[in-house]
C-alpha cells in the first residue's frame, strides 16, 4: 500500500518522476547532469516541468543513468483510465476540423516562436513513438493550427515544421483507422515539403501507409518508390545522414504494399534492397536517433519479412522471422509503438498456425509495452475480440474488459 503523502513513480508527472528516481540513486542534479551530458539548468527545468524531454535518444540516456526502462520515464500514469471510444472519436473530429481550417492568425493570437514549435513538435513525435495516442489527439489540433499560422510568417524552417506535423497527423490517423483523413494529411505534408528531397521522402512514408490502409497497394508502391531516388545515397551527390534510413523505410513500405497486392517477387526484391540499406546504416546511427525517427535498421527489415510472409500466406515462416527478430538486441531499441504494433500484427500468424495461446500472449505483451496501441486502435480491438472466442485466458479477458469488450458466454 502506498504510504500517505507518497505516490507510485508512474503516478507522478515526468519531471517529478525523474527527480524522484534521481534522488533514489543518490545523485545530485549536477552529478546527474554530468552523466547525461546536460547542464544543471537543463536538469532543473525538466524536473520542474518547464522543459520537456524532446528527443527519444535523450529519454534512453536518462533511463540508462537512472537504471530504469524508457517506458518507466514516459509511461502514462497508472491512475489514468483508458480513453473511451467516444472520446477518441470526438478527438478525431477536432483534428478533422483543424485540417479543414484555413484561417490566419489575428492580432490577439500571437504566433508561437519557431523554437517553441520545434520543442512541441519533437515532444509530440516522442509521444507517438511511445504510443501516447490519446495525449496526441488532445494536442495535435492546436499544434497543427499554431504551426500552420507560423507558415504565414518569415520564421525559418516554417514549412518544414508544418510538414512534420502533417506527417505525424497522417501516421496517427492511419493507426486509428481513418485512412482517408490520413491520406489528406500525408498529401498536405508532401505539398508543404515543396520539393525538398528529405522532407518529401519522409512524407511519402506516411502517404504509402495511408494508401495501404485504403487497400490501394499499387498506388502505395508507386508513392514509396517514386520518393526513393530523391534520397538514395547511390543516386544523390550529397547524401544526408538519414538517407539510408529513409530509403530503406520507403522500400519496406513498397514491399509491404507489393505483398498486399500478391506480388511476392517484387516484395522480396524490395526487401532485399532495404536490407542493404540497413547494413549500410546500422553502424552510423541507432534506430531511435535522427530527425526522421523511422526506427529503421536490420531488426526493422527482419520484422518486415515476418509481415511479408504473413501477407503472402506463409504464417509459419512469418513466426520464424518474428522469433529471430524479437530475440535480437535491436528489438529492444525499437520504439514502443513499433514493437507493440508488430506484436498485434503477428497474432494473425499465430492464429493461422492454430496457436491461439501464443496469439493471446503476443497481444498481452503488446499491451504491456504500449497500452494505447491495444486500447485505442480498432485493429487491436478486432484481434482481441477474435481471440476471446478461441483463447479466453484470464489475462486476455482482463484486457478485453479494460478495452470495453464483453467476452461471449
Amino acid at each position: 500500500m502506498t504510504a500517505p503523502g507518497r505516490h507510485r513513480i508512474t503516478e507522478l508527472p515526468i519531471g517529478r518522476r525523474i527527480a524522484q528516481l534521481r534522488a533514489r540513486r543518490g545523485l545530485t542534479q549536477q552529478v546527474f547532469a554530468d552523466r547525461i551530458g546536460k547542464s544543471h539548468s537543463w536538469v532543473d527545468k525538466v524536473e520542474r516541468g518547464i522543459r520537456s524531454l524532446d528527443r527519444i535518444s535523450v529519454v534512453h540516456t536518462v533511463a540508462a543513468v537512472l537504471g530504469v526502462t524508457p517506458e518507466t520515464i514516459l509511461a502514462p500514469t497508472t491512475s489514468s483510465r483508458p480513453e473511451p471510444a467516444t472520446d477518441v472519436a470526438a478527438a478525431v473530429e477536432h483534428l478533422r476540423a483543424a485540417l479543414a481550417r484555413y484561417d490566419t492568425p489575428t492580432p490577439d493570437q500571437p504566433t508561437p516562436s519557431a523554437d517553441d514549435l520545434h520543442h512541441r513538435i519533437q515532444y509530440a513525435w516522442t509521444a507517438y513513438q511511445h504510443a501516447h495516442y490519446p495525449q496526441l489527439l488532445r494536442t495535435l489540433p492546436d499544434l497543427l493550427t499554431h504551426t500552420r499560422h507560423t507558415t504565414t510568417s518569415d520564421a525559418p524552417d516554417a514549412a518544414y515544421l508544418l510538414t512534420r506535423v502533417y506527417r505525424l497527423t497522417a501516421h496517427l490517423l492511419t493507426k486509428l483507422a481513418e485512412p482517408h483523413l490520413a491520406w489528406l494529411a500525408a498529401d498536405r505534408a508532401i505539398a508543404t515539403a515543396n520539393g525538398h528531397p528529405g522532407h518529401t521522402a519522409a512524407a511519402a512514408i506516411a502517404l504509402a501507409q495511408a494508401l495501404r490502409a485504403l487497400h490501394r497497394p499499387t498506388l502505395a508502391t508507386q508513392a514509396a518508390l517514386t520518393a526513393v531516388p530523391l534520397i538514395d545515397p547511390a543516386t544523390t551527390d550529397h547524401p544526408a545522414p538519414d538517407d539510408h534510413a529513409l530509403a530503406g523505410t520507403l522500400l519496406i513500405e513498397a514491399a509491404l504494399a507489393a505483398a498486399t497486392g500478391n506480388d511476392p517477387a517484387t516484395a522480396h526484391q524490395l526487401t532485399d534492397h532495404a536490407d542493404r540499406h540497413a547494413a549500410a546504416s546500422h553502424d552510423q546511427r541507432r534506430p531511435d536517433h535522427g530527425d526522421t525517427a523511422t526506427g529503421f535498421g536490420p531488426t526493422a527489415v527482419a520484422l518486415a519479412r515476418a509481415h511479408l510472409a504473413a501477407a503472402l500466406g506463409d504464417p509459419h515462416q512469418a513466426i520464424a522471422h518474428h522469433q529471430r527478430a524479437t530475440a535480437s538486441d535491436g528489438w529492444r531499441e525499437l520504439p514502443a509503438e513499433h514493437r507493440a504494433a508488430h506484436l498485434i500484427d503477428i497474432t494473425r500468424a499465430y492464429l493461422d498456425t492454430g496457436n491461439p495461446t501464443a496469439a493471446a500472449r503476443a497481444i498481452i505483451t503488446a499491451d504491456q509495452i504500449a497500452p494505447a496501441e491495444t486500447r485505442t486502435r480498432p485493429t487491436a480491438h478486432t484481434v482481441v475480440a477474435t481471440l476471446l472466442r478461441t483463447a479466453p485466458t484470464p489475462g486476455l479477458t482482463r484486457l478485453a474488459t479494460t478495452i470495453g469488450l464483453t467476452p461471449r458466454t
